[in-house]
């Protein structure tokens, strides 16, 4: 199995994510340049946090027009796996390889804590190591982080089990309390229908080692190193 991890103009959480593969999953991993065209050999490409094109115009919208996403929207297509990390996951809505959008915050702040996460179906490549309804804690990190859709994109994700996280407290329950940011319905991640493209507003490469404070985002590596 092979990671890319790819790197924009921008991004500072590709170390993060590169360092979870190499020494947590211990697979082998490169880093994937925005402007590069070359994914045949990967297994799974992860797109990182951080503020890609210095989040100029909306987060997100400049980096789906990066050479790598047209590789990267072939790869999927082909059933490659694909996870969108916090940035990741807002690149990915605006590439259109995941519906929705996100949007500020509700509190207009960046906010930056653990929080704890639902697992709402365990049968996808980035969950097949968690219970259904497993309760995890994973940090955040964002600003634009509120998941926002039209009814009927909410709808069709609910009745596809595309919601594969939501906000909840640390008893699994689902509330406007437990939920950081103000996103529909609580979700903080979602899946194509194919089940091989993820995205997530936590970052779970942040709590893959004990010394990181928890290890609860090993479950998803884990997932997808199992799935491959």
């Amino acid at each position: 199995m092979r990671f890319g991890v790819v790197t924009f103009p921008g991004s500072n959480c590709d170390y993060d994510c590169y360092n979870a593969v190499k020494r947590v999953l211990k697979e082998p991993v490169e880093f994937i340049w925005h402007a590069d065209k070359k994914l045949d050999h990967f297994d799974c490409i992860i797109l990182p946090g951080g503020f890609s094109y210095g989040d100029y115009l909306r987060t997100g919208a400049i980096a789906h027009f990066a050479n790598i996403m047209g590789d990267i929207k072939k790869f999927a297509a082909k059933g490659g796996l694909v996870i969108g990390i916090c940035n990741g996951f807002q690149i990915l809505t605006e590439a259109g390889m995941l519906p929705g959008a996100l949007q500020r915050n509700k509190s207009l702040k960046f906010i930056c804590k653990n929080i704890y996460l639902k697992c709402e179906n365990n049968k996808t490549p980035f969950t097949a190591k968690l219970k259904k309804n497993q309760v995890v804690r994973i940090p955040i990190a964002h600003g634009e982080g509120n998941y926002t859709a039209d009814n009927a994109t909410l709808k069709e994700l609910e009745k596809n089990k595309q919601v594969i996280f939501r906000y909840c407290d640390e008893k699994g329950r689902v509330t406007d309390e437990a939920n950081p940011n103000g996103s529909m319905l609580n979700i903080a991640g979602i899946c194509n229908k194919k089940r091989n493209v993820l995205g997530m507003m936590p970052h779970p490469e942040r709590c893959s080692e004990a010394i990181l404070g928890g290890i609860d985002g090993k479950f998803i590596l884990d997932s997808i190193k199992k799935s491959l």
